[in-house]
């Protein structure tokens, strides 16, 4: 087993912009559930809308600061859509509507009447939506190595993709500090644990939930982005499996917590590479083949997670009093 290759492969998890995609997106989450109790089982859909509006517009020539405010406005429409109709209802049918509504996205996104449009189930290619972002790059162009790492300064799986990446994860972390500790976010708490406590005191309860599902689901879109930047726009690569993996990272790292959703990020990613290269260096290819060590990664790495919500079911950095279904 080459030790340094393990290492390098797997560490480099830690800071890959799908890990960074996926904290975006467990942000969003987090607003939505650990702020507001919202039990959104859709952010796919937020990310599949952002993802679809940034590489579009970028191939109609708008510049990248449009694009992401098309983006974002999607985001908006979206979640004022789903909000009006579904937001009185209960969590358990709530989960079940926005599960199908990002399903639907996803659907309406891969069909061939949409080809034009979306790329079908094609999707759309990165040399369509990526050209000005990474002409916007001050980095020269060619290769850079850094400690164990080696990527391209600006094309594609890039350390410019990665320096925005984890530069809007600060700026996301930092901002969902300063809304759970504004006024605003404590009206949100209020309404995870009563919402007709804080409908009594002439707080308009749908308003507070249809801004929550605003922010969260505009954390969602730009995680979109960040998502397809270093590959192609592919409608089944945002399906439902994604919402589920955001979920996990949520829960994994704890909750209603600031930094949970960046540890729960890179643990996951971190731990499942490091739990398939082990197997892929020590297990024969007679025994068993590499899709197959795909698969069983994900069994050890679910069974390693049904462990950890059986014994410390508000995550790693969690507090049990602070989720309304542990009150």
């Amino acid at each position: 087993m080459d030790f340094m290759t393990l290492l390098t492969d797997t560490t480099a998890q830690l800071f890959a912009p799908t890990t960074a995609a996926y904290v975006l997106a467990a942000i969003g989450l987090n607003i939505h559930f650990g702020m507001t109790g919202l039990m959104n089982m859709g952010q796919a859909g937020f990310m599949l809308l952002g993802a679809y509006g940034f590489a579009i517009t970028q191939g109609m020539g708008w510049n990248l600061f449009a694009s992401l405010l098309a983006a974002l406005i999607l985001a908006a429409i979206y979640a004022i859509l789903l909000g009006i109709p579904t937001l009185k209802l209960g969590p358990d049918y709530l989960s079940m509507v926005t599960l199908a509504s990002a399903e639907i996205i996803r659907i309406i996104a891969r069909s061939t009447s949409m080809t034009a449009i979306t790329g079908g189930s094609g999707g759309i290619s990165p040399q369509n939506f990526t050209n000005q972002f990474e002409s916007s790059s001050p980095l020269p162009d060619g290769r850079s190595t850094i400690l164990l790492w080696s990527y391209s300064n600006n094309v594609a799986d890039s350390w410019w993709i990665r320096i925005v990446s984890w530069g809007l994860v600060m700026l996301a972390a930092w901002l969902t500090w300063r809304w759970f500790h504004s006024p605003w976010g404590r009206v949100l708490k209020g309404i995870r644990e009563d919402e007709n406590a804080v409908r009594s005191l002439g707080k308009s309860v749908t308003r507070f939930k249809l801004e929550s599902l605003f922010l969260g689901g505009s954390f969602g879109a730009i995680a979109g982005i960040i998502f397809v930047l270093p590959r192609s726009v592919q409608p089944d690569s945002l399906g439902r499996q994604v919402t589920f993996y955001t979920w996990t990272i949520l829960l994994l790292g704890g909750a209603a917590t600031i930094f949970g959703p960046i540890l729960g990020s890179c643990l996951l990613w971190v731990l499942l590479t490091f739990v398939k290269e082990i197997m892929r260096n020590a297990i024969p290819d007679s025994v068993i083949s590499s899709s197959q060590i795909e698969s069983l990664g994900w069994v050890i790495v679910g069974v390693a997670l049904m462990c950890l919500v059986i014994f410390r079911p508000q995550g790693l950095l969690g507090d049990r009093k602070e989720l309304a279904f542990n009150a």
